[in-house]
């Protein structure tokens, strides 16, 4: 063999081991990945009134806003209105 087969028969064998290398990563991340899904489908959804609470706090809505919004929202026995 010549110079140039030693250096294909080199370059060849990184390229292999890397892929390996790359394919058990990449299985693994996989894996961890289907481990997360689960916890954050059963992650709570957050309640109007904490959604109403987190846009006064950052600034969205005034405090009287966040007031009649809430009476709103506590007042179950008001009839909804129609579109």
């Amino acid at each position: 063999m010549s110079g140039w087969g030693y250096a294909l028969m080199t370059v060849s064998m990184v390229l292999f081991w890397a892929l390996i290398i790359l394919g058990v990563i990449a299985l693994v991340r996989y894996l961890a990945r289907g481990d997360r899904s689960g916890e954050q489908a059963a992650a709570p959804q957050a309640t109007p009134e904490q959604v109403l609470a987190e846009r006064f706090a950052r600034g969205e809505i005034d405090e009287q806003e966040y007031h009649r919004r809430l009476a709103v929202l506590h007042d179950r026995s008001r009839p909804l209105l129609k579109p």
